[in-house]
């Protein structure tokens, strides 16, 4: 039985730090098992993070450069993972980093660029997954859906509590996915006023009261009336969630408060909509990973505000946790260079199914 060994790599939207999941995948009778072997966090030093955060604003000489040199990190990065861990990987799969997603406008840019990537470590890399579906017409988010169905089955529905919540469901037969919501892109934001890069344990939540008119005007925004498929991307959530809570008055751990009650809030409008189209009387299974998983009181939140629906929430061990979705890219490399589909329109919009992922050095 072939074992793909696979190194994936996320960096997502909240941007605190990249992920590394060197991962086995094997297939059997047109099944798909997955382990993880090795697990490494690098978090991104002052310099990154500031030269991500305003790469938008930069030139395009600054952001081309930026684009190759954040390759040249990752796959240094590679090589360390490899040497320290004794790993025998034979690809590298590579999320990137996400600047622009507008996919409306038919744009969508994840720098980390896979060349430089294979330049440094000599593997055969996949990276820039995205592009294709939205030339396509469609989201070119979220991607993880196919693996949510090939690895994950058990589950009715998998919930990421990442810089951005996502849900993916099998809803009649057909995978769905979408972007929920913002999360710890906002909740990180808020924290930073506190002092702190992120509410740990979501204490300072716990210190305030949720602000019923700013609740209101949250819940109203465009977005959540849009049907599926939809994604999010950080030029929305700056352009439209941020101001607002500038606006308002009420104390820092008020707005906390607040949004973790707007996301707990989605999430139930989400999963109620997808459990009336799905039919049945069953009790559902709930899988929440992502950093949010850690924020007791947001999952309190959230369970509160599903209370009434019929759903059980099971939140896995750490590795699952936070390396899911770099696992999950690991694995949709695997799908590319198979040359199978790893984009379903079904979740994207696009014109047909896909095998997103530019290939270097296969």
């Amino acid at each position: 039985m072939k074992v793909h060994k696979v190194i994936g790599i996320m960096s997502g939207t909240s941007g605190d730090g990249v992920d590394l999941a060197y991962c086995h995948f094997t297939e059997q009778d047109g099944k798909w098992k997955y382990s993880i072997e090795n697990i490494r966090t690098i978090p991104f030093d002052h310099i990154w993070d500031l030269r991500l955060k305003e790469l938008h604003h930069q030139n395009p000489i600054a952001f081309v450069k930026t684009d190759i040199f954040f390759g040249h990190y990752l796959g240094k990065l590679v090589n360390d993972f490899i040497r320290e861990e004794k790993i025998e990987a034979e690809l590298v799969s590579s999320h990137g980093h996400t600047v622009f997603h507008q996919p409306e406008k038919g744009i969508t840019c994840q720098i980390g660029h896979g060349a430089s990537i294979h330049a440094e470590c000599g593997l055969p890399v996949v990276s820039d997954f995205r592009s294709l579906d939205v030339a396509l017409g469609g989201q070119g988010a979220p991607l993880v859906s196919i693996a949510d169905r090939m690895l994950f089955s058990e589950y009715d529905f998998c919930l990421n509590l990442g810089g951005i919540a996502n849900l993916s469901a099998e809803v009649s037969q057909k995978r769905i996915a979408y972007d929920i919501c913002p999360c710890n892109l906002i909740l990180n934001y808020l924290a930073i006023p506190l002092g702190k890069s992120y509410d740990e344990g979501g204490n300072f939540a716990r210190k305030g009261n949720i602000n019923e008119e700013l609740l209101v005007i949250l819940n109203s925004l465009p977005y959540y009336k849009k049907h599926f498929p939809k994604s999010l991307g950080r030029e929305w959530v700056d352009a439209c969630i941020k101001p607002l809570l500038r606006m308002s008055k009420i104390p820092t751990e008020g707005k906390l408060a607040t949004f973790c009650g707007h996301i707990a809030h989605q999430i139930h409008q989400s999963i109620s909509e997808l459990i009336q189209i799905s039919d049945t009387t069953k009790k559902f299974r709930l899988l929440i990973t992502g950093g949010g998983a850690y924020n007791q009181f947001l999952i309190e939140t959230i369970r509160k505000y599903l209370s009434p629906l019929p759903v059980t929430l099971e939140i896995p061990d750490k590795n699952l946790i936070e390396f899911k979705e770099a696992m999950i890219f690991g694995f949709l490399g695997v799908l590319r260079i198979r040359n199978e589909v790893n984009c379903l329109s079904s979740v994207t919009g696009a014109g047909r199914d896909n095998a997103g992922g530019v290939v270097w050095g296969g």
